[in-house]
């Protein structure tokens, strides 16, 4: 019969082992797009331009050739010099794996508590794509249209 001592050293060692796996294990790429999404939004409701730009790739587009990166980020050292605030409320989000690339869509409720962004509040439907950049997933383009 194993001793105490030597029972839990087996336990001990066990749970070590599974809390190096644990740790070692990356997340899923559908997170990951999650959690850019997260950020991205973060970033807006902060007026945190360089936020925004660590979630989009340098040739990011938007809406065809509406908005490219920095565009959108002049848009937000903008808001951010007049001291403005942007609030946005994601909906659920759908990821799809395209391949080596995903594709995310979702609604946002945006609405602002200054005059840059006024014309800009209300519902949008969302449609971003997603691709592995130096290791980390960053946005390439997105669509967004008015309604939801």
């Amino acid at each position: 019969m194993p001793s105490i001592r030597k029972v839990f050293m087996r336990v001990l060692l066990c749970s070590l082992i599974l809390t190096m796996v644990a740790a070692c294990h990356r997340a899923p790429d559908e997170s990951r797009i999650r959690q850019g999404i997260e950020a991205a939004t973060r970033a807006a409701e902060q007026v945190d331009a360089g936020g925004l730009g660590d979630v989009l790739s340098d040739d990011f587009i938007g809406n065809g050739d509406a908005a490219d990166r920095r565009q959108l980020m002049g848009l937000l050292r903008a808001a951010a010099f007049r001291g403005e605030t942007l609030h946005a409320l994601v909906g659920p989000v759908t990821v799809e794996s395209r391949g080596d690339r995903y594709v995310a869509s979702f609604t946002v409720t945006l609405a602002s508590g200054g005059r840059l962004f006024p014309s800009q509040a209300g519902i949008y439907k969302v449609e971003t794509a997603w691709r592995k950049d130096g290791g980390e997933w960053r946005c390439y383009s997105a669509t967004w249209t008015s309604g939801g």
